[in-house]
């Protein structure tokens, strides 16, 4: 396998105009693992998603939609009597606004059976978390997925880890910071985000940044900035990367995830930190412009087995 993402894929509902809603599916390593199709070639290995879901209905949906997506399904857990995470996007203030149920989703079990997760990991070239993935488990939880990763790791696959810091989904501040450099220590490639990073780890500048995430363990470290530059760390040094000014921008969201996309594929695909950076950023400029976490892409549809069972939203 390619590459394999754990994390939780969620219902999103969005709109909300006149009453009406629109039922989507999205996550942010679901989303980061969706851009990353688009550099990937299936003839080099499948990808796949690793989570837990339910035996719902609507369960049964998401895996027919990432089944149709060409995103292997076989490794996902299902949990009678848990369902999905589900949350709203509506506009106040001229602004977007999330709402979440997600506390009782079937994916806070998905590090639950030790030999699913190992199992999950097995001959995955690259293995990509959030903190997100992290957040949502019960602290044995979190203990059960570093430890595979770990051993993961002693094989072929690479971690990459992107902090996506959100503190709302932590029960205690120092717990968080401390699950955050634990995966750091592991992950080969760290993709966090400046302005989350300096205001939780308080880190001076987006090199700062890279240099702790280094100095914890991670041994590439690309820092995102929004529009700013990129700030990358790796054996060749440090390089800060301008980012194009975006031709347009409808909707942010999946900004970062998409950037992670760009550059894993890139990565992947044996391409310098420098180029993968820049893949990156082309991947984001492309998904701003358009509305959605998840939107189609062309190049996409070379992994789609069949459409209709669920292509892109």
């Amino acid at each position: 396998m390619q590459l394999l993402a754990i994390g939780e894929c969620m219902i999103e509902m969005s709109g909300g105009q006149d009453g009406y809603w629109r039922m989507g599916f999205a996550g942010d390593t679901l989303n980061t693992l969706w851009y990353a199709r688009a550099g990937l070639d299936p003839a080099d290995g499948p990808v796949g998603y690793f989570t837990a879901l339910g035996t719902d209905g609507f369960s049964d949906r998401i895996v027919a939609f990432l089944d149709g997506a060409g995103i292997a399904t076989d490794a996902i857990r299902r949990i009678p009597d848990r369902r999905p995470g589900l949350y709203m996007i509506e506009q106040r203030d001229g602004d977007r606004a999330f709402t979440y149920w997600r506390d009782t989703s079937a994916a806070r079990a998905l590090a639950d059976d030790e030999a699913a997760l190992r199992t999950a990991m097995r001959n995955a070239r690259m293995i990509y978390l959030s903190g997100i993935t992290l957040a949502i488990l019960p602290a044995e939880g979190r203990v059960r997925l570093l430890d595979a990763l770990r051993t993961a790791r002693q094989g072929r696959a690479r971690i990459a880890f992107d902090p996506n810091i959100r503190p709302a989904l932590w029960s205690d501040e120092a717990v968080m910071r401390d699950a955050i450099t634990s995966a750091a220590a592991i992950s080969d490639i760290a993709l966090p985000s400046f302005d989350d990073e300096a205001r939780w780890f308080g880190d001076a500048d987006p090199a700062a940044c890279a240099r702790r995430y280094a100095a914890a363990g991670a041994g590439e470290v690309a820092v995102k900035d929004g529009a700013g530059p990129v700030t990358l760390l790796s054996e060749g040094g440090t390089t800060v990367m301008p980012v194009p000014p975006a031709a347009e921008v409808v909707d942010a969201t999946g900004a970062g995830d998409s950037f992670n996309g760009g550059y894993l594929a890139a990565r992947l695909n044996g391409v310098a930190p420098v180029e993968a950076a820049r893949a990156g950023t082309a991947m984001a400029a492309r998904v701003i412009a358009a509305h959605g976490a998840i939107i189609d892409l062309p190049e996409t549809r070379i992994w789609h087995r069949d459409a209709s069972k669920g292509g892109p939203r």
